[in-house]
This record gives C-alpha cells, structure tokens and sequence, in this order.
C-alpha cells in the first residue's frame, strides 16, 4: 500500500514541522565542522587559549577541550551530542578532547565530499567504522610495553601531557610530581595486575609563588583548622574517630520554635538549663574518648564548650569537613563515617600521623601513612588565580596519561607521528578493497592526517610543507617522525621523548568514528511544541544547502555572549 506525503505527516502533532534532506543533514554537519574549528586551535602545546565569559562578571582562560565544551553550554543538538562524546573521551581516557573533535569535524567534512560524488552516507558509515575498527589495530601494533617502574618513561608521557596544556613552563618539574603521586598510589589486586586509583591523588590550589614552587605530599590534606588552639598539633598512631553530624546541642528552629515554652521563674533554673546543655555535650565528647580516638573529626559544627572537653581529653578535633572528603579520609584510613551514637573502636580509622601543616599563611589538616591505601596531596602554586586553575587541569591530564600508561603497560609516539602511520597503513588497506566502501576508507586515511596539519598551523608552520615531509617518510614504511612543536620543526618523537598513552588515541578514534557515524545517520529533523510552547524550527538552509567555510555560532547559548 502505497503512502503519501500528507498521510505521513497527518501522524504527526499539529505544531510538528519536518525539515528532510541533504540540506538538513548538511546542516548538521556543518555544526560539527564549525565546532571542531572553534577548538583546533587550542590543540597541542602551542595552541591558543579560549576566554571565555559568564554571568556575573566571572570568566575562564583555558586550552582545555573538556574545559571548553562544558563552559560554552552549546544549544545545538548537534553540539550537545558532541560535547557529550568529549565528556565521555575525558571520562574513559582523561585527556584527548580536542583531537576527538577535530577528527569527527575532518571525518564530517570529508564525508560530506563524499555525498557531493554521490556516495550514501550508509556506504561512508560502514566504511569509517571498518577504517576506525583497523586504525585502533594499527595503533596496538605500534604501541611499545612499559613497565610502572620504568619511571624515564612515565616522566615523558607526563611532561607530554602537562605540556600540551601549558607548553613547557614548569612541566619537567610537573611531570616528575606526577609520577612520583601515581608511584604512591598504585596498588597491585589479586591477579597481579596494577591499578591506579586516581581518587587518592588530591590537588589543592594556592595562590602565590610561581608554578615551579608546586609540590607534593605524602598524605591527603584538608583545608581546615584545629577547632582549639590548646590541642595536640601532631599526633602518631592516629586513631581517628569520623563522625557525621555535629557535636552540639541541636537548636529549635522553623515551626518546631512554636510548639516550645520555656518559663523561667529563677535563675536556678537557668543554672540547671545550662547544667543540662554542658552534660550533653560532656557525653559526646565521652562517647568519642571511650572509642579510643585520638583524633576527632567532625562533619558539621562543634560548641566552643565540646571543643574544650576534646582539648582537655588531649584529642585534637577539626569541624566542618564536607562528607566528599570523610569519605574520602574513611576509605584510605578504613574508618566507617558513622553518627555519634553508632561510634565503637572497630569504627575508627588508622593513620601512621595525624597533623597540622602551614602552607602560606593557611593552616591545613594532614593524614598520612592511611592503613588501608595510600595517598597524595598536590599543592598548585602559581601567581594568579586562572594560571593555578590551568595548572590543575594539565594535572588531571598527567595524572590520568600516566595512569593509562601504568595499567594498560602500553605508549605510543606523539606529535602526530601515529597519524601519519594509521593514514599510511589505512590507505594501503582502501587500494585492496572493493566497491566504493574504498572511497570512505581513503577519505578515514586523510581526515587522520588533520592532527599533524593542526599541530603544525598552531606552531607557525606551513602545513603544506610538514605534511609532505611526513607523507614521504611514511610512504616509505615505518617511522616516528611527527610535529615538535615546541621547536618549531619536524623531528624523531621516540628520540624526543614525546610519548602518550595508547589509550588514548585509540579512544579518540573510536569517539570520533562513533559521533559522525551517528550524525550521518540523522536523515530527518523533527521540530515539536514542547510545554505548550511552540518551538523555533531550525532555520531553513539555502537551496543548495549550507557551505561548510561559512563558519556559525548561532547555535551556542545566547548568554555566552
């Protein structure tokens, strides 16, 4: 049976508007394309950073492509989709944001080459997912084992890292911080694989100095000050007691505030009121004593009369510690988070020290030597506010390459060296394949070449000249020559030390892949009244459709400027 247009849309709701076409699909790539020029210039260690403004007169610098997406709050389904698949990439991976946008914008551009020679998008589909299913293979036949206590090695996948982000000011000095934070942290589990738990590695942020005076700690510390200035400042074999809720008398507050009176008719009565608030509060800080504590520490408030008790009772206490950072404590040390009144020895915590420690003029809480895991604290120093938030992000990117690199004992050559291989092998394998499947796989081969194009542009080469070099070198077989970007010149990256994990790459291919196969396959934008409002339909493309060097930003949320 035969089906018309007009039957079709009578199923639809009134207010439904349907835009169908190559124009539409058109569109949304050219979303794709335009997001993945807007962070191709933040790639690399000569990338540019992005300002970007927020209510409130607040801002953020930053080169971070995870930092970037979330700030920029795109409205664009497209966008979102892609911000989605970068927050996945720095989820699985911890690094790799930008390289999996700008291949997904390449592969976009590429394929929509492709659908101008007539090409299906089903066929370029099928043929990026096999191209994409044989790169991850290429890249883990490059890679090269590396032991956790190969510690040179792990120093150029981190200095990598942290350069990429902030070039290479302080990034030796970084770099061996890291390492010397995942050593600490690593574990070994039963079946004698190592795992690295980067929950254990803390970062705190200080103002000051300059970003070489940033160190690490054995220990997590806690930006909280003793409660007494009478108490114990440093205390060994530390019994710690983790208690959630406060040790003071609870106030009436709210509607309770009605349903109370209090008469008072003499001031034995007040006395016996008082006497009653300080007997309470007596039997809190009993019930911490007789658990055996040394230690206290407190989720919420603490009455200045309970901190008195604790300090007569020798047993140091500090309060209002977020419940994130209890648990935190608890599980390194193998305490138990618990009220008051659940509070026993086996509850405790155990710590080789228990002490406070100055940094500045700050006063911070310091647990080291936990009986249950180990863990590390890293100061950032750096002399304004955002260079110290941009030195914690190339942190989060270290930690997390060194880690990959740690458990899954496989790196591989940066600076585009294994795009160039992927590109070379690739294109070997579309000669060998039938049917115009072949035409996806070459246009896969040269989309991956971006990376190096990108890092060469953002150093101030000639890209032209850069990719030829490359494209000579690999043709003739196996090499690790890529983009030093930091001297401005094609080099050898193994003899350079530019080292990331294969992770990596392999995840950003794959994210990649996975996002322009599934904008590829949108053939159909529907718009629909939503909560009685009726929605904005997109806006119409031209006859021939959206040319993708038309660069647009309309589609990011007005408020961002």
């Amino acid at each position: 049976m035969s089906i018309g247009k007009s039957q079709r849309s009578s199923v639809l709701n009134n207010e439904a508007k349907r835009e169908s076409g190559p124009d539409d699909r058109r569109m949304n790539i050219l979303v794709a394309v335009t997001m993945s020029e807007l962070l191709k210039t933040s790639l690399g260690p000569r990338g540019m950073a992005k300002l970007i403004t927020k209510e409130a007169q607040d801002f953020v610098i930053t080169n971070d492509g995870a930092t970037i997406l979330e700030e920029m709050a795109a409205d664009h389904p497209i966008a979102k989709i892609i911000a989605e698949a970068a927050q996945a990439q720095d989820s699985a991976a911890g690094d790799g944001t930008i390289t999996m946008v700008v291949l997904a914008g390449e592969l976009l551009r590429k394929a929509d080459e492709l659908m101008d020679l007539g090409v299906h998008p089903t066929i370029i589909t099928k043929g990026f997912s096999k191209a994409a299913r044989e790169a991850v293979k290429i890249l883990e036949n490059l890679a090269f084992e590396v032991e956790s206590n190969d510690i040179d090695v792990l120093r150029k996948v981190a200095k990598t890292a942290v350069g990429s982000k902030i070039g290479g000011v302080g990034s030796e000095h970084l770099a061996e911080i890291v390492v010397e934070a995942v050593k600490r942290v690593c574990v070994k589990n039963a079946d004698g694989e190592v795992k690295v738990d980067l929950n254990n590695v803390k970062i705190i942020k200080r103002e000051g100095e300059s970003v070489n005076n940033t160190f690490l700690i054995d220990g997590v510390a806690v930006d909280r000050e003793l409660v007494w200035n009478d108490m114990p400042r440093h205390v060994k074999n530390a019994k710690i007691a983790l208690v959630y809720g406060a040790l003071e008398v609870k106030e009436v507050k709210g509607r309770d505030l009605a349903d109370v009176k209090l008469k008072i008719t003499s001031t034995s009565q007040v006395t016996a009121f008082l006497d009653e608030e300080e007997k309470i509060q007596k039997a809190m800080v009993e019930k911490i004593r007789a658990s055996g504590a040394n230690v206290a520490l407190i989720n919420r408030g603490m009455d200045d009369l309970a901190a008195f008790y604790l300090a007569q009772a020798g047993i140091p206490a500090w309060k209002r510690i977020f419940v994130p950072e209890m648990e935190r404590i608890a599980r390194i040390s193998g305490g138990k988070l618990v009220g008051i009144n659940e509070l026993t020895s086996e509850k405790l915590g155990h710590a080789a020290a228990v002490r406070e420690m100055v940094v500045g003029r700050k006063k911070f809480l310091l647990i080291q030597g936990g009986r249950e895991h180990k863990a590390s604290t890293i100061f950032v120093r750096g002399g304004i506010l955002h260079e110290v938030e941009e030195v914690e992000r190339a942190l989060h990117d270290s930690l997390s390459a060194v880690r990959n690199s740690v458990e899954d004992r496989l790196v591989i050559t940066g600076g585009g060296s294994m795009e160039m291989a992927v590109s070379s092998h690739l294109k070997r394998i579309a000669v060998n394949t039938e049917g115009r499947e072949r035409l996806a796989i070459g246009a896969f081969a040269d989309a991956i070449q971006i990376v190096p194009k990108v890092l060469a542009e953002n150093a101030g080469l000639n890209p032209i000249d850069v990719l030829s070099t490359l494209r000579v070198e690999y043709a003739g077989g196996g090499s690790c020559l890529g983009v030093d970007a930091l001297k401005r010149e094609v080099g050898d990256m193994r003899a350079l030390g530019v080292f990331e994990p294969l992770r990596v790459i392999a995840q950003s291919v794959r994210s990649a892949t996975e996002v322009a196969v599934a904008i590829l396959r949108i053939d159909n934008v529907y718009s629909v009244r939503s909560s009685g409002k009726k929605a904005q339909p997109p806006e119409s493309a031209s006859e021939k459709g959206p040319k993708l060097d038309e660069h647009r930003m309309d589609f990011l949320d007005q408020k961002n400027g």
